[in-house]
């Protein structure tokens, strides 16, 4: 039997802005509704953002999150995800409140402070749907993500122990795979591991096929047998990476959160689309996708009746 690869798909996330593509999902109805179009084309774990529904900003609003969250598990078996990423301008208190009260049966949790450079995306564009989009993205230009041991302690201790959620430990360089062996040895952090790690974000390490070799590598040696991996490659990277990570052994991201793009030069209609096209490149390699429940007995999840929305 051939083994099986879990789809992730990252619905909005909170790094394009609304003018940069038609298709971005901003309200609760656009982000449900392609949330359960992913899970119906093979994603096992949907990665969850929200936005104000009236501008795309990023919301850390539990009471936004209420308005997609029922719906999508009631649509579909697929694990829901919700970030602890949330947004540059939020609080870590912020950003894990809707996580806090959903106890859902995965977060997202960003291994470490880092740099994390949107300004690029300003070149070339001038036509803003929102005033808020250019600050937004020019204001991270001196932006430091916030994750320091104090503030991964709290999210542990406040998602993981209180409400029996498990974690995407998201490592955008080695430093952070080095930062989560050491709450491993301090018995905070318990296998199954699932790391996805993250390339091509200004801040964190290249997209570059040897980087993820040495991302694996490091890994390896860190953990033995007791982890799981994913790969994210931002933007035109994704999937060249996702093909890589998949011949290694490890398991797959896409999504508008990460990359707007379905090929050079055509937006993405949706995030289904970008579900369907990695799973013709896996179907191509001869491995099977992971189903919700495949994916909740290897990461080791509470189960769908256990979260609270």
């Amino acid at each position: 039997m051939s083994r099986k690869v879990i789809i992730t798909c990252a619905i909005t996330g909170s790094v394009h802005t609304p003018s940069m593509s038609p298709h971005l999902p901003i309200t609760p109805d656009q982000i449900a509704d392609q949330a359960i179009a992913a899970a119906n084309a093979g994603a096992a774990i949907l990665h969850l953002h929200a936005r104000d529904p009236e501008t795309g900003f990023p919301s850390p609003e539990p009471a936004v999150f209420d308005q997609f969250l029922p719906r999508i598990k009631s649509a579909t078996d697929a694990v829901i995800n919700i970030s602890t990423g949330g947004g540059m301008t939020m609080t870590v208190k912020d950003r894990i409140r809707a996580a806090k009260q959903a106890a859902p049966e995965m977060a997202s949790l960003n291994m470490g402070t880092m740099n994390f450079g949107l300004f690029p995306a300003l070149a070339g564009r001038s036509d803003w749907k929102h005033d808020w989009e250019p600050k937004f993205l020019e204001d991270s230009r001196d932006f430091v993500f916030k994750n320091t041991f104090a503030d991964i302690e709290t999210i542990l201790a406040d998602l993981g122990d209180a409400n029996g959620t498990r974690f995407e430990f998201e490592c955008y360089d080695v430093g952070h795979l080095y930062t989560l062996a050491h709450f491993v040895d301090r018995g905070l952090i318990k296998g199954p591991i699932f790391i996805q790690f993250v390339l091509g974000v200004l801040g964190g390490i290249g997209a570059d096929p040897d980087n993820l070799a040495h991302l694996k590598r490091t890994a390896d040696k860190l953990f033995g047998d007791q982890y799981q991996f994913s790969v994210l490659g931002a933007g035109r990277h994704q999937m060249p990476l996702a093909t890589m990570s998949a011949t290694m052994g490890g398991h797959v991201r896409v999504g508008l959160e990460d990359n707007l793009y379905l090929r050079k030069g055509e937006l993405a209609p949706d995030n289904a689309s970008q579900v369907r096209k990695i799973r013709e490149v896996l179907d191509g390699l001869s491995l099977e996708i992971a189903t919700p429940d495949e994916a909740r007995t290897m990461l080791g999840l509470k189960g769908a009746d256990q979260v609270a929305f």
